[in-house]
């Protein structure tokens, strides 16, 4: 299965990766390699939680990416 990642900046150091379309499946490293490494590695364990309760794993069937550039005023 693919999932978005999404990787933001820390407030203070490091980076923060989470996977929108797992809720609340978010992970962090000190870089961005260890912030994917990381979240890869949550993500299966939550995929693997939900098989094992019997729970629906979900996909990101009709997704679409937009990127807007906006203009402050």
């Amino acid at each position: 299965m693919k999932y978005t990642v999404i990787i933001e900046q820390g407030r203070e150091s490091g980076y923060v990766a989470y996977c929108p379309a797992l809720k609340g499946c978010i992970s962090q490293g000190e870089t961005k390699a260890d912030a994917l490494k990381n979240i890869k590695e949550a993500m299966e364990v939550y995929i693997e939680a939900l098989v094992g309760d019997g729970l629906p794993v979900p996909t990101e069937v009709g997704k679409d990416t937009v990127e807007l550039e906006v203009a402050a005023k």
